[in-house]
C-alpha cells in the first residue's frame, strides 16, 4: 500500500485532538461520499483514504505506531523484532525468524474490516466504506436553502401572504407584522430533498427592509421629524402630523422651541408575533423661520424686536 500522509487527508495538523480528527472527518467524509458524487472517482478515492486516515489516527494505539513508524506503521514493531532476534542469534541466542512471521500476522489483522471504523461512521454510512447496511443505502437530509425577501417599512405593518419562487417552485408563506431588517425565519421542509429518502433540507429566508423616507425605525419604535411655523410655534395651536397607519391632530402648546419632542403612544411599529401591541413614535419639531417677509411684516418683526428689549 503506498504511504498516505493521514493528516494531509483529514486537513489537521499532528497535534490535533481526538474531537478534532473526529469533527474534520465528519465534515469531509461527508463531503466525499459516494451516494454524494455518483460516478466520480476521484471523489471515492478521497472517501477511501479518509476511511482510511480515520481508522488509524481515531485509534490512539494505531496512531501512536503511525506518528513513530510512517509509512511503515503496520509493521515497524515486527521489523524492530526481528532486529533484536536475529542480533541475539549472532550472540548465540535462540530468536529464530518467529518475528517476521508474527510480523506478516500484524499485517493481517490490521486490515480494514467493518469492526475497525468508528462509531461515527457506522452510524453515519451504515458500514465500512459502503455507504449500506443490509444492502441499503445510507439517508441523509437534504441541503438548506437560503434565499432574501425585499420589502419597505409599510409591508410589514400587517401580517400578510406572499408567493416567492425558490429554485423553480413556488412557496407561499406567512410575513409576520413586525418583522424587522436582516431577521431570519426557517420554513421547515422546502431545501433540497434528501438524499435516498432522507429528510428535506430547510428554507431561511433573510428578510432586507429598505430604509423609509419619512420614519426612521429602532426596534418597535419610530423617529421622525415634523416641520412647525414659527407663528404657530409662538402662539400655540392645532396641526397635522403623519403616521405610518394615517394623519392625527396634535395641539402645539404657546412658545414651543425648536427641537421639542412628543411621543405618540402606540403609532410605532407592531410588535412582532404579539398581537395588539406597538411600539410608539417620536416627533421632533423643526420650527421654520419665515423667508421672503412682506415690508409690513418686517416693521412688526421689528416692533416686536423693540418691545422685547
Amino acid at each position: 500500500m503506498a504511504f498516505i500522509d493521514y493528516y494531509k487527508v483529514l486537513e489537521i495538523d499532528k497535534n490535533a485532538s481526538e474531537k478534532d480528527i473526529k469533527n474534520a472527518y465528519r465534515k469531509l467524509a461527508r463531503k466525499y461520499h459516494p451516494d454524494l458524487n455518483p460516478n466520480d472517482e476521484e471523489a471515492n478515492k478521497k472517501f477511501q483514504q479518509l476511511n482510511e486516515a480515520n481508522e488509524v489516527l481515531s485509534d490512539p494505539e494505531k496512531r501512536k505506531k503511525y506518528d513513530k513508524y510512517g509509512e511503515n506503521w503496520q509493521h515497524g514493531e515486527a521489523y524492530e523484532q526481528q532486529a533484536r532476534q536475529q542480533a541475539n542469534q549472532q550472540a548465540g541466542g535462540f530468536g529464530g525468524y518467529a518475528g517476521f512471521g508474527d510480523a506478516q500476522g500484524y499485517g493481517e489483522d490490521e486490515g480494514f474490516g467493518s469492526e475497525d471504523f468508528s462509531d461515527f461512521f457506522q452510524s453515519m454510512f451504515g458500514g465500512a466504506g459502503s455507504g449500506t447496511r443490509g444492502g441499503r443505502s445510507a439517508k441523509f437530509r437534504g441541503q438548506d436553502y437560503n434565499a432574501s425577501l425585499n420589502l419597505n417599512l409599510r409591508d410589514v405593518l400587517e401580517t400578510h401572504k406572499q408567493t416567492l419562487t425558490v429554485n423553480g417552485k413556488n412557496i407561499r408563506i406567512t410575513i409576520p407584522a413586525g418583522i424587522e431588517n436582516g431577521q431570519t425565519i426557517k420554513i421547515a421542509g422546502h431545501g433540497a430533498p434528501g438524499v435516498n429518502g432522507g429528510p428535506a433540507g430547510d428554507l431561511f429566508i433573510k428578510f432586507n427592509i429598505a430604509p423609509d423616507a419619512d420614519f426612521k425605525r429602532d426596534g418597535n419604535d419610530l423617529y421622525a421629524t415634523l416641520k412647525l411655523d414659527l407663528y404657530t410655534a409662538v402662539l400655540g395651536g392645532e396641526i397635522t402630523a403623519d403616521t405610518l397607519t394615517g394623519k392625527v391632530k396634535l395641539k402645539i402648546k404657546p412658545e414651543t422651541q425648536n427641537g421639542t419632542k412628543v411621543k405618540l403612544k402606540g403609532k410605532g411599529m407592531p410588535v412582532y408575533k404579539k398581537d395588539n401591541e406597538f411600539g410608539d413614535l417620536y416627533l421632533t419639531f423643526d420650527i421654520r423661520i419665515p423667508t421672503n417677509l412682506t415690508e409690513k411684516q418686517r416693521q412688526l418683526f421689528e416692533e416686536l424686536a423693540k418691545s422685547s428689549t
